[in-house]
């Protein structure tokens, strides 16, 4: 790998914003519509999965015929929250400075279409964004390489040349398998050992940490 990864890699939901815990308000809520209660904690374990793999997993046998109602409530219920979506700390500034820095920015997120065009706003990058993806891009996303493998196709980059940064096990055994290096953030609510446990080479408190100590992490 170059000393200098060309091309950085970000997912935005518990990276860049601030919606992991939104999302499973909305997640409880939309099982508990269907009649099928899910415990928080749960649903936290799966936040960053593909969503149709998170409702196999915690609906079970159930999904086939519930999966579908509890995924429209919990998109209704997460639209009626958007307002409370906020930048992460330090999420813009780390962003621009590799733009500055001419590296390539790409947005991989698996966030369904609708809610990227909640989510981009919100960040307000501008043109410091080279490529975006949705989770219209793959058939399954995380923890599955072929979202991350789309993105670096359309960012013109090897595996070799670019670093993911994200904040769940899913985030990171994705870019394990898409033979990229991984760098963890806390601010999705997964700890440390586990991020590292799931292929991150580094992990920093939050994105501002990250930025300040960028010298001595696999961005430099």
């Amino acid at each position: 790998m170059s000393s200098t990864p060309r091309t950085v890699l970000f997912d935005i939901d518990g990276t860049l914003i601030d919606s992991n815990y939104l999302h499973i308000d909305a997640w409880s809520r939309a099982f508990a519509a269907v009649e099928r209660p899910i415990a928080a904690w749960r649903i936290h374990r799966g936040i960053g999965m593909d969503g149709d793999l998170l409702v196999e997993e915690l609906l079970g046998a159930d999904a086939a015929e519930l999966g579908g109602r509890a995924s429209d409530i919990h998109s209704r219920l997460y639209r009626d929250m958007s307002p409370r979506l906020r930048p992460l700390h330090g999420a813009r500034e780390l962003v621009r400075h590799l733009a500055r820095d001419g590296r390539r920015v790409v947005l991989a997120t698996s966030a369904p279409q609708d809610e990227l065009e909640l989510l981009l706003p919100v960040l307000d990058l501008g043109d410091s964004v080279d490529v975006v993806t949705s989770s219209a891009d793959a058939d399954t996303a995380k923890p599955a390489p072929d979202l991350l493998q789309v993105a670096l196709e359309r960012a013109d980059t090897a595996p070799d040349d670019a670093v993911m940064i994200g904040d769940s096990v899913w985030d990171m055994r994705a870019a394990r398998r898409a033979g990229l290096r991984g760098i963890g953030v806390l601010t999705g609510g997964v700890g440390a050992a586990e991020l590292e446990e799931a292929g991150a080479d580094a992990v920093f408190r939050d994105a501002a940490d990250l930025l300040e100590r960028i010298a001595e992490s696999p961005l430099a």
